[in-house]
């Protein structure tokens, strides 16, 4: 009789206890708009990124490919909606010369890639084939100019060469390798992280170095609105942020950059896959940090730039973890697992609810590098969980943000604890509501109420991503093992929505 009621009692105070998650969506408050450029890529240099990665040869007989591209990848990453792709770096990007990667490719300088592996690079790879990439992939391109080790009428010829339609001479160094018409490039990184792989400069010197290439990267461009962003800070740096926002005319800059990776410790990253919950509950601690990061940052950025002009570009974020065994370590090529798409889960939410002033941000790395969304091993490709999260997250892209509060239960691991809910929402041009949920809590399910103010909704659908356990991925074996079902643990009740998440789950619900 006791044991019975002592297993009443806990049922009882369980239910009262996931009972604590509520939620308001206000769905007649919309914030403005969740720019499509936030679901950004990343493809550098680096190891199996470009080579095996998007591109193979024009003469590979294996793979099927345009141009050299494999056509896996593009039709992969068109589904995934992707609006913009940074290249050629990252740190590749202050050691490369674009002249080396145009014109006959069996006339191309080979250099060595000195900051990843130490390979020899062979130019194969450059400018012409990575904006007709993009106009296959139907993204914007985003290109990293070399200020560490170039000059400033490098950038210029390079800003030349792709965008101007007059006579010049670098335009007609483009027309010359087979390309009439610009492709008027919009994006434009001036250098990668100074503050380290960049020069290892101080942000006064490299403010100055800013304002100069800046200044001369215009007045060739039929890309009217030429978005140049400035290489700013890691992490927490809000030095460096309050350094370049004071002293950078704002005529001249129309992005700040910001990294910040999901890293346990930078001296012991720990396995992809053979993994604690105390290991996971850390990584998940540095994912959410990105809420501060983006509030501190924006915060003084709104001290020089009231009018939100500037946008805050997170250009690389993801998880960063020890590379797999028997690989190249300055190769970066990593597993992806349920925790990687609690990490994309979680950012994007947290850049969503910040579309204000984020407006821009790119994961790392599309493939094969860091938080891949692709993984290649020659003909064969699959699809990780972070790929499958920003596909499910892609009705986000260009939608009205509407403001969604969420009081949640804790995750706890012994004496720490961790929000155990995130979400964001939109409206889309359909009239369409989505609402995005994460229970980042590997244990336990947690079901939340969610309010829904100021609209009357008659019908829900739902795609959930889970797995059994945070440690779940996909394998060359077995590359369809987690991928999005339908979602059936939501349902309308008297204009409230009663969500159940599994643990490790991330939830796209659409309302109409």
């Amino acid at each position: 009789m006791k044991k019975s009621f002592l297993i009443l009692f806990l049922n009882l105070f369980s239910q009262i206890l996931f009972a604590q998650n509520q939620g308001v969506l206000q769905a007649d408050a919309e914030k403005g708009i969740i720019s499509r450029q936030i679901y950004g890529h990343f493809a550098e240099h680096l190891g199996r990124c470009i080579y095996g990665g998007f591109y193979v040869g024009e003469n590979n007989t294996k793979i099927p490919h345009t141009n050299g591209v494999r056509n896996d990848v593009v039709a992969a990453l068109k589904k995934l909606k992707i609006p913009n792709l940074r290249w050629p770096g990252g740190c590749f990007a202050d050691t490369y010369h674009w002249k080396d990667g145009i014109g006959p490719k069996d006339k191309r300088p080979a250099i060595v890639n000195t900051n990843w592996g130490g390979v020899t690079e062979n130019n194969s790879f450059g400018t012409h084939d990575f904006l007709n990439m993009c106009q296959l992939l139907g993204a914007e391109p985003y290109l990293a100019g070399n200020v560490g080790s170039g000059t400033v009428q490098e950038l210029t010829d390079w800003v030349q060469y792709v965008n101007f339609d007059g006579k010049g001479p670098m335009a007609d160094l483009r027309r010359q390798n087979g390309q009439e018409k610009p492709w008027n490039v919009k994006y434009w990184g001036v250098g990668n992280e100074p503050w380290g792989c960049g020069g290892n400069m101080v942000p006064e010197y490299y403010t100055n170095l800013y304002r100069q290439y800046a200044s001369y990267m215009t007045g060739f461009s039929n890309a009217k609105n030429m978005f140049r962003i400035a290489a700013g800070p890691s992490s927490g740096d809000y030095r460096f942020t309050e350094i370049l926002m004071k002293n950078i005319p704002l005529n001249l800059m129309q992005g700040l950059a910001l990294h910040h990776y999901s890293v346990i410790d930078w001296n012991k990253k720990g396995s992809s896959t053979d993994f604690t919950e105390q290991q996971y509950f850390a990584t998940m601690q540095q994912a959410l940090l990105m809420e501060e990061l983006v509030t501190k940052h924006a915060a003084i950025m709104d001290k020089y730039d009231p009018e939100k002009k500037i946008a805050l570009v997170v250009d690389e974020w993801g998880g960063w973890y020890d590379v797999e065994p028997d690989t190249n370590p300055g190769f970066l090529y990593q597993q992806n697992t349920m925790r990687d798409a609690m990490i994309a889960g979680v950012t994007l939410n947290i850049f969503n609810n910040h579309s204000d002033r984020v407006r821009m941000a790119n994961l790392a790395q599309a493939i094969n590098v860091l938080q891949a969304v692709i993984l290649t091993d020659e003909e064969k490709m699959i699809l990780t969980p972070t790929y499958h999260v920003m596909e499910m997250y892609n009705v986000h892209q260009d939608a009205h943000l509407l403001p969604l509060q969420i009081k949640t239960n804790d995750y706890k691991l012994g004496e720490n604890k961790l929000p155990a809910i995130s979400g964001s929402a939109s409206r889309d041009a359909n009239n369409l509501t989505h609402i995005s949920l994460v229970n980042i809590d590997p244990q336990n399910s947690q079901k939340i109420t969610i309010n829904l103010a100021g609209k009357k909704y008659n019908s829900i659908t739902g795609r959930i991503l889970t797995s059994g356990k945070m440690q779940g991925h996909n394998t060359f074996q077995n590359p369809e093992k987690i991928k999005p079902q339908v979602f059936k643990g939501a349902k309308l009740k008297n204009n409230a929505l009663e969500v159940q998440l599994p643990p490790t789950a991330v939830v796209l619900l659409e309302l109409k």
